[in-house]
């Protein structure tokens, strides 16, 4: 069920069914993040974390009345002269939710600019809207992107894409990004919530630990710091759990598994 949203203002969380929905909420300014959205974002990244029953965590934008769709414009640079610890705060956003717990699934309904598309590349999964434009323009600012997001960058993009990227600060259009191969899907608005929906159920279908197990174990990998006993261990733990031998008995009986997390 696709949650209502209350009138623009801070990032609105809405959790039914396993699935939380986080929608960045000031179409009026394309959605550009404040130092008070990223406190809020940070509060609901949090609350869904330690939310057992949340399995995926879809982050989408409001882009009602919006004459091309904007999924976020990046971070409000006035906050840089404002609020320094607010500007950095920025950074914690993603990293937080390149850590979180459920899946994660970016719905980019909407063009994506600056640091916002750090916030994509952060999410485990993406399906983007066709049309849409990326844009990473911290050098044209005078800006050197901080590290953590520059890794997420040359992990995702490449080092030839990065680099095109940030040392021209030109546009990357759809045929571009689904060259890169960031999305599952470039899907036209006609198809959009279908699509989105398909991806989400795909996800919940799976069994739980494991997926967030092998979440954890990859993400680990990515960052370089990973431990192969704790990897292994994770292994012998899925081998010997109850979906486990659910999924061997759903696979022999030739049905759908159904997974309880244990």
């Amino acid at each position: 069920m696709k949650p209502l949203l209350p009138p623009p203002g801070t990032p609105v969380l809405h959790i039914e069914a396993g699935v939380a929905t986080l929608t960045l909420n000031r179409p009026a300014q394309r959605n550009r993040l404040d130092n008070e959205d990223l406190q809020v974002l940070l509060a609901h990244l949090d609350t869904v974390d330690k939310d057992r029953a949340v399995r995926v965590l879809v982050l989408t934008a409001n882009t009602t009345g919006q004459p091309r769709p904007v999924f976020c414009a990046g971070y409000d640079i006035g906050g840089f002269v404002e609020d320094a610890q607010g500007a950095s705060a920025f950074e914690q956003v993603p990293e937080l939710l390149a850590r979180l717990r459920p899946v994660t699934v970016c719905a980019l309904n909407g063009s994506v600019y600056g640091g916002a598309t750090d916030l994509v590349l952060a999410c485990d999964l993406r399906v983007g809207l066709q049309g849409i434009e990326w844009r990473m323009p911290a050098t044209a600012l005078g800006l050197h992107f901080y590290p953590s997001g520059l890794r997420r960058y040359v992990s995702r993009f490449g080092v030839l894409a990065t680099q095109r990227a940030f040392l021209t600060g030109r546009p990357f259009d759809t045929a571009r990004l689904q060259a890169l191969g960031l999305f599952e899907a470039l899907c036209p608005p006609g198809d959009w919530d279908a699509t989105v929906q398909a991806l989400v159920q795909d996800v919940l279908a799976l069994a739980p630990l494991a997926v967030q197990d092998t979440k954890r174990s990859i993400h680990e990998i990515a960052c370089g710091d990973y431990d192969v006993q704790r990897l292994r261990e994770r292994q012998r733990s899925s081998s010997a759990s109850a979906d486990f031998a659910e999924g061997r008995a759903a696979f022999a009986e030739r049905r759908s598994p159904r997974f309880r997390g244990g």
